[in-house]
C-alpha cells in the first residue's frame, strides 16, 4: 500500500492533483480546501489511502494524520465510498466531524455536511462508540454552526459558500456572532477578488 508521497505538484484540476514523485506522476484526489491551496511547483508531502476497486486503483491523499483517520473511519461506514467520504471532509473539518457524531446531531451532519438522513444516521451508529466520549468543549458549538449558516444563506450566500467560510474561519471565532463575522470577513475577500 502506498502510506505516503511527496513530491512537486505538476498538474491541479477538479479532481486532484498529479504529483510527481521521482519521474512518476501519481494522481492524488484531496479535500477541495487542501487542493485549493496547493500551487502548481510546489513541493507537498501527503499522508495516503490507496482505494482498490474492481476497476481502478485510487490514491486520496491528506495534509494530516487525522484528516486521514476520519476519512479510513468514514469509508468503513456501510454506504460511504472514498469519494463520498472525501466530499465529507470537504465540507465539515474532523473536529467538527466528531462533535455531529458524539451529539447524535444529524441536523448538522444533514444541513452543515452536505448528507441525507439515512447516511448522516449510519455515520453516527457506526462511528459513536469509536470515536470515545464527547469532551466538555465540545458542546453546543454544533447548533452555533447551524445558526451561522442559516444566516449566512438569509444574507444571500448560498449553502456551499457558508459551508466553506465558516470551514476556514480562524477557530478562535466562538458563538454564532463571531463565526458570522469571521465569515463574511472571508466572504468580502473572495467577493473582491472576482
Amino acid at each position: 500500500m502506498i502510506a505516503q508521497l511527496a513530491g512537486e505538484v505538476v498538474r491541479k484540476d477538479s479532481r486532484g492533483i498529479v504529483l510527481d514523485v521521482h519521474g512518476v506522476g501519481y494522481r492524488v484526489r484531496l479535500v477541495k480546501e487542501h487542493g485549493d491551496k496547493l500551487k502548481l511547483g510546489a513541493k507537498v508531502s501527503l499522508l495516503t489511502h490507496l482505494a482498490v476497486r474492481e476497476n481502478a486503483l485510487d490514491l486520496y491523499g491528506f495534509e494530516n494524520a487525522e484528516a486521514l483517520d476520519y476519512f479510513e473511519l468514514l469509508i468503513t461506514v456501510p454506504g460511504i465510498g472514498p469519494k463520498s467520504a472525501l466530499a465529507i471532509l470537504s465540507l465539515a473539518a474532523p473536529p467538527v466531524l466528531r462533535r455531529a457524531i458524539l451529539a447524535d446531531d444529524t441536523t448538522y451532519l444533514t444541513r452543515v455536511g452536505g448528507l441525507g438522513r439515512k447516511n448522516a444516521e449510519k455515520i453516527i451508529v457506526t462511528l459513536k462508540d469509536k470515536l470515545g466520549r464527547p469532551r466538555a468543549d465540545e458542546s453546543g458549538l454544533l447548533t452555533d454552526e447551524v445558526e451561522a449558516v442559516e444566516a449566512l444563506q438569509t444574507m444571500g450566500y448560498t449553502l456551499a459558500e457558508a459551508r466553506a467560510a465558516l470551514k476556514r474561519a480562524p477557530t478562535e471565532a466562538t458563538g454564532v456572532e463571531d463565526k458570522i463575522k469571521a465569515a463574511l470577513k472571508l466572504l468580502g475577500t473572495n467577493r473582491r477578488r472576482v
